[in-house]
C-alpha cells in the first residue's frame, strides 16, 4: 500500500462513508469482470449456473439480513461482501491455485492468495485518483477484506501487521460476510450440482443437515421428485443456517453494541463473537466433506477445471517468455513492479472466456 493511501475521503457527500464504498465497488471495472468469472461451473457451461457475480450478490443478501438482524452495520457488511471475491482468477480456486504454483516456481515465495488479491484490487489495482492508487476506500471495509477468514495471519500479509493489527478481529460484520459467503457457496453449488446432474438427493440425503432441511421441506407439502422441491430445499437450507446463526450471535453482537472489546486469542479453536451452533457447524462441515467427493471431484468439473489450469499455466509461460505479448500498460508496469507480479495481475484480471481467447490467439489452437 502507498502511504498517501487514505483510509476515506473527507470531501462533502451525501452517503454515509460505507455507502461511498459500497458504489466505488460497484462501479469498479474488477467487479463487473465478475459476471464472466467462474464460481464452480465453467461460465460458459450455461446461462443457470452461479458465476462470482451473482455469488458476490448472493452473500451480500445474506450478510445484509444476518447484520439487521444483529442490529449490525448493513451497508459495510454489504460492501464487504461485494468486495470478497474481487482477486479470483478464471476458473475459480483452480486458477488461483494454479497461478500461485508458477509464482513460487519463478521465485516469489509469496505466491498467489485471492483474498490478499482483492486487497491489492482496492489499494492498488484498480486506478480512479491522480494522487493515490485504489478506491479510496475506509479503513473497516479493507479490514474486512483482508481479515476475510479466521486466522488472520499469514504469510503474505507480512508488513501489514503495523496498519491492520493481524492480531485482533476485524469487525462483526466481516466476520458475518465470511458465515454469509459459506452459506451462499453451500446452498447454491447443491443447487447448481443437481441442476446440472453431478449429485442427486439420495446422496444429500445422507447426510444429518440435509435431513433436517429435508423435513421442512415435507413440512411444506412438497414431496421429494417434485420439480419445486429443489427450489424449496435450498431455499430451506438458507433459512436453517441463516435462522441458527442469528440465534447463536446475538450475544457476541450485544457485546459489541454495548461497546465491550472484542479480544482475539488467534488460538485455532477460538469459538468466535458470532457463528454457528456448535452442532450446526459440525453438521456443515460434514456437509461440506460430503460435497468435495460427490460434486466439486466429479470428473466432469474435474476435466473442465484441468482445462481451466493448462490455460493459467500456457498463459503464464507465454507471458514470461516473451513480454511483448503483453499490453503496453503491462510492460510498462515492470519499471515500477516485480514483472512476474504484474504477470499474475494480468492474468488473475482476465474473465474466463478472455483468458481463453488469449490463450488460442497466443498458441494458435483451442483448449
Amino acid at each position: 500500500m502507498q502511504a498517501n493511501q487514505r483510509f476515506y475521503s473527507f470531501e462533502e457527500d451525501f452517503r454515509d462513508p460505507y455507502a461511498r464504498d459500497r458504489d466505488r465497488v460497484l462501479h469498479c471495472s474488477s467487479f463487473r469482470r465478475l459476471e464472466y468469472k467462474t464460481q464452480v461451473f465453467l461460465n460458459h457451461e450455461g446461462d443457470y449456473f452461479r458465476t462470482r457475480l451473482t455469488h458476490s450478490l448472493e452473500v451480500s443478501q445474506i450478510a445484509r439480513t444476518l447484520s439487521r438482524m444483529l442490529e449490525l452495520n448493513e451497508t459495510l457488511a454489504e460492501v464487504i461482501a461485494l468486495s470478497h471475491d474481487l482477486g479470483h482468477t478464471p476458473f475459480g480456486h483452480v486458477g488461483g491455485d494454479e497461478l500461485d504454483r508458477q509464482l513460487k516456481a519463478d521465485g516469489r515465495p509469496l505466491g498467489f492468495e485471492h483474498n490478499f488479491q482483492s486487497f491489492r484490487v482496492l489499494t492498488k489495482l484498480e486506478k480512479r485518483y491522480k494522487e493515490f492508487d485504489g478506491l479510496n476506500l475506509t479503513f473497516a471495509t479493507l479490514e474486512g477484506v483482508l481479515k476475510h477468514s479466521f486466522p488472520y495471519k499469514k504469510p503474505f500479509l507480512e508488513g501489514l501487521d503495523a496498519c491492520f493489527d493481524l492480531e485482533k478481529h476485524p469487525s462483526l460484520e466481516a466476520m458475518v460476510v465470511d458465515h454469509a459467503d459459506e452459506i451462499a457457496y453451500t446452498s447454491h453449488d447443491i443447487d447448481d450440482g443437481i441442476k446440472y446432474g453431478l449429485i442427486i438427493f439420495d446422496d444429500l440425503l445422507q447426510d444429518s443437515l440435509c435431513l433436517r432441511v429435508d423435513e421442512m421441506v415435507e413440512s411444506e407439502g412438497v414431496k421429494r421428485g417434485e420439480k419445486l422441491y429443489r427450489h424449496r430445499f435450498v431455499a430451506g437450507l438458507i433459512k436453517l443456517l441463516v435462522e441458527d446463526f442469528i440465534e447463536n450471535s446475538k450475544s457476541g453482537a450485544q457485546i459489541h453494541r454495548e461497546g465491550r472489546p472484542i479480544v482475539a486469542t488467534l488460538d485455532a479453536q477460538e469459538r468466535l463473537p458470532v457463528g454457528f451452533s456448535k452442532e450446526t457447524a459440525t453438521e456443515l462441515k460434514i456437509l461440506k466433506k460430503l460435497l468435495l467427493k460427490k460434486l466439486y471431484k466429479h470428473e466432469k468439473i474435474a476435466r473442465k477445471m484441468h482445462a481451466g489450469k493448462q490455460c493459467i499455466k500456457g498463459l503464464y509461460k507465454a507471458f514470461t517468455e516473451d513480454a511483448d505479448l503483453l499490453p503496453l500498460h503491462q510492460q510498462e508496469l515492470f519499471e515500477v513492479r516485480n514483472k512476474q507480479r504484474v504477470i499474475a495481475d494480468y492474468i488473475a484480471a482476465m474473465t474466463d472466456r478472455y483468458a481463453m481467447k488469449t490463450y488460442h490467439e497466443v498458441y494458435g489452437l483451442s483448449l
